[in-house]
């Protein structure tokens, strides 16, 4: 009965943790949470915390680099963030929905369009000010939150609007990551790149020469790669994107070869079923069970394995802590004083209506050029209701706010913005996909 009851509850189990609108609900809690403490008091008991020393880097009477928790969370904690989307990426290049141009065009162009005009409406807003700065922000977009909400509304959207949305994602996911790199990166120091860059050719090579050990990829990626560009000073989580694209993507042996294999060695096996005294195996059977465990490291894909290892400790553990030190935002003020700032305009009109225009401009826009096409259960409020959930800047977006501005006004005023508009982002993409599935796509 026990074990029966306790398969149920694994069960239950597995399945909140692989829907994508528990780490989206999750997310929701840690901010409300980030929120209240943030606002507790005076405020300095959130603050004291995340910026807590945690370790000093350099010689004794002399530090160079303090890290604190916040640090620690948004340097080494989003590192691994950025290796999960770099697995991610890394997949649908090589065998999903940006394989192919003819796949692959339609949700980049809808990814180009919406970061390009979300980032000239904040430049607008912001013209010839020293906050113009953060024309990024609202160029983000929030994976697990969009597909989230998306996966709220059930069989009421299409399969192939979420896979559209992934792709989206993943092509904004790139755009993201090249701003960060570029833009938002104050002083390079050549001689650190160069180590990382030896270290990026250190996991090639090992790559090409077939060695599929996941702590070797795991120690040359954090003590070389990470560490190196950390004093680069190009942001360290680039680091997880480049590490990612260095692992193995196939599988040694086909599953044919794999089960007749792994058959001839269970025949051998059985032949030797008697042969055990007291647990102690005999040296025959050892090296059977030993030839298993090699055929099983052939017939899986290393990139796979790894992407299923990190989900759930990313969307369960590292997105949750992430905005608990990121979104605690000290309010202050009126709503009325806010929403006439230059920054909160820029990001509130740049993911909502910059997004949608965005979006649903250059999907239709890659469709008569007919460079691509879209599925035909895909209608016109479908891909409205996408381009308004892709305005779900939150985590990039609060992500890349630490990077753009350098002062916390306009950080506060930055991630305040980001949650307004995130709001009603994920409440109108809702309702309006939720009334997309009884209007028909017109041929």
């Amino acid at each position: 009965m026990i074990p029966r009851i306790s398969k149920k509850i694994k069960a239950q189990f597995s399945k909140l943790v692989h829907n994508p609108a528990t780490s989206g609900i999750l997310l929701i809690i840690s901010t409300i949470i980030a929120l209240l403490w943030a606002n507790a008091g005076d405020g300095h008991a959130y603050h004291d915390f995340w910026y807590k020393t945690l370790l000093r880097i350099g010689n004794p009477g002399q530090f160079f680099y303090d890290v604190s928790i916040h640090h620690f969370v948004n340097d080494f904690l989003m590192a691994i963030f950025f290796f999960l989307i770099g697995l991610e990426i890394k997949r649908e290049i090589k065998a999903g929905e940006l394989s192919s141009m003819k796949k692959a065009a339609v949700p980049i162009f809808a990814a180009i369009g919406g970061m390009l005009i979300p980032a000239l409406l904040f430049t607008a807003f912001n013209y010839n000010m020293e906050s113009v700065s953060g024309w990024g922000v609202p160029m983000a977009t929030d994976v697990a939150f969009s597909l989230g909400i998306l996966a709220l509304l059930g069989s009421r959207v299409p399969l192939s609007l979420k896979i559209f949305l992934t792709a989206f994602a993943i092509a904004d996911d790139i755009g993201a990551v090249l701003v960060i790199a570029i833009f938002y990166t104050d002083q390079i120091v050549f001689s650190e790149i160069i180590v990382a860059i030896a270290g990026i050719a250190l996991l090639m090579g090992a790559n090409y020469a077939g060695v599929r050990n996941r702590n070797f990829y795991y120690l040359v990626g954090i003590l070389i790669v990470w560490v190196a560009f950390v004093y680069s000073g190009v942001h360290a989580t680039i680091a997880g994107i480049l590490v990612a694209f260095t692992v193995p993507a196939d599988t040694k042996i086909d599953t044919q070869t794999y089960i007749s294999k792994t058959q001839e060695l269970v025949n051998r096996l059985k032949k030797l079923e008697n042969e055990d005294e007291e647990g102690i195996i005999s040296v025959e059977k050892h090296d059977i069970l030993m030839k298993q465990k090699e055929l099983l490291l052939c017939a899986y894909n290393p990139l796979q394995y790894k992407e299923h290892f990190w989900h759930p400790i990313v969307n369960f553990l590292i997105m949750p802590i992430f905005a608990l030190a990121n979104a605690g935002v000290l309010i202050s003020g009126s709503f009325s004083d806010l929403i006439v700032e230059p920054i909160f305009l820029g990001i509130f009109f740049g993911l909502i209506f910059g997004k949608l225009v965005g979006v649903f401009f250059m999907t239709k826009l890659a469709q008569w050029l007919k460079i691509g096409v879209l599925p035909k259960e895909i209608n016109n409020m479908h891909i409205a209701g996408v381009g308004l959930l892709a305005g779900l800047g939150f985590t990039m977006s609060l992500f890349i706010a630490n990077l753009a501005f350098f002062s916390e006004e306009h950080i506060n005023i930055a991630k305040q913005s980001i949650l307004v508009a995130s709001f009603v982002a994920a409440v109108s993409g809702y309702l309006v996909l939720r009334l997309s599935g009884n209007i028909k796509k017109k041929a």
